[in-house]
């Protein structure tokens, strides 16, 4: 399956997986390394390509080499700009509205990267940011966007319908590059905890690999690696079973840590503001790792009512990713699956926390539990609901 960079790349190299020739029964290889030359994004006539091949791992921790010269040339004429201008990717997403919030709170000037659209972000406007039309996979719309600007926050992902390295690996290699050339004074990219333990799952092994490509490009950098959003725990668990719609599991013992966006968004502005930080890799985890049973287990008790739980064995979701992996036009899907071979271990999507909030000078009794955010859920839609009830039932009418 091969992945073709943007025209402007240049240079290809190679993440090596030395235990896989002995663990896999092929090798799959992603280059993060690229020459970052002045004329990187403005050439339209050289053209190089990288491959990730998929394949059934056994779990083999990922070695990289990383011994390229980038040699960037840092186009920018010297115009200062403000430290209060941020450009945030992945403007529209659950963590990135969060982003935007919390900045415009903060008095930043916010502008948004966001693809053209039938619907327009006009809530974006609403709340006072900019917003800019450009297309990560259109590798020549970025570099406008980056005018006037100091810091890029990157919470951008494709979207489920399109193949992941189109957005997730091509477009931030080409955001990057731009960033460098442009002279972003820094960036900030949010990745996946444990995804250089992971490199069978596709989205896993690029976001290690953007790690190490935004590590080389020299670039002033913050890595945040996340487990899970509490947000979208309502939409899976909670709304169902208020509806009593099925609800869908797994039977697999994985754990995570969900977090609020809110309190990420938080943190992550406390992180930009410590010059100390800069070049280093955190992870951000909630207080509890809990399985896919406890979470509707909790749900079901907040709401007052069982749920109509359908569980989908992990055997059927491997089974199912083999199945995909026979036809080209299923690869995208049988890529999304992979997160399969994740849940049939025992992992656990967390990171003690005691040492970041010591970086950040925050108190960890300030992060909300998940416990704490879906009480809230609850009792606010639950009232609402009783509120709703109660009106319908009333039968003094007055002309």
């Amino acid at each position: 399956m091969a992945c073709r960079l943007p025209t402007q790349l240049a240079t290809p190299g190679k993440l090596h997986h030395p235990h896989h020739a002995k663990t896999s029964t092929c090798h799959g290889t992603l280059s993060w390394r690229r020459t970052l030359a002045p004329d990187a994004f403005l050439s339209s006539t050289q053209s190089s390509s990288t491959t990730l091949s998929g394949c059934s791992y056994k779990r083999p921790l990922v070695t990289c080499t990383a011994q390229t010269n980038v040699g960037a040339v840092n186009l920018a004429p010297g115009t200062p700009v403000r430290s209060t201008s941020i450009l945030v990717v992945g403007a529209t997403g659950t963590l990135g509205r969060q982003i935007v919030r919390r900045a415009l709170d903060e008095g930043y000037d916010v502008r948004c990267l966001v693809r053209p659209r039938p619907a327009p972000a006009d809530f974006l406007r609403d709340w006072g940011a900019t917003v800019v039309n450009a297309d990560l996979s259109k590798p020549e719309t970025i570099p406008a966007t980056l005018v006037g600007i100091h810091t890029v926050i990157d919470c951008a992902t494709g979207r489920p319908e399109e193949p992941i390295k189109t957005v997730d690996w091509e477009g931030k290699v080409a955001l990057i590059q731009c960033a460098k050339a442009m002279g972003i004074k820094k960036f900030l990219f949010f990745s996946i905890h444990n995804c250089d333990k992971h490199p069978e799952v596709p989205l896993m092994e690029i976001k290690y690999c953007t790690e190490k490509f935004l590590q080389e490009s020299g670039l002033n950098h913050i890595v945040i690696r996340l487990c899970g959003f509490m947000q979208g725990l309502i939409g899976q668990y909670a709304v169902p079973i208020l509806e009593e719609k099925s609800v869908w599991g797994t039977d697999a013992p994985t754990r995570i840590a969900y977090m609020d966006t809110q309190d990420i968004a938080r943190l992550t502005f406390i992180a930009l503001r410590n010059e100390n930080l800069n070049e280093k890799l955190l992870t951000f985890a909630g207080p509890r790792a809990w399985t896919t049973q406890e979470v509707i287990t909790l749900c079901e008790r907040l709401a007052g009512q069982d749920a109509n739980v359908t569980t989908v064995p992990v055997s059927i979701l491997r089974f199912t990713r083999q199945l995909t992996r026979l036809f080209e036009w299923t690869n995208d899907v049988a890529d999304r699956l992979a997160f399969s071979e994740v849940l049939s271990s025992d992992t656990v999507f967390s990171s003690p926390m005691a040492e970041t909030y010591n970086l950040l000078g925050v108190d960890g009794k300030d992060i909300i539990s998940l416990e704490k955010y879906l009480q809230d859920y609850f009792t606010n839609i639950l009232k609402k609901l009783k509120d709703l009830k109660a009106q319908s039932k009333q039968t003094d009418i007055y002309f």
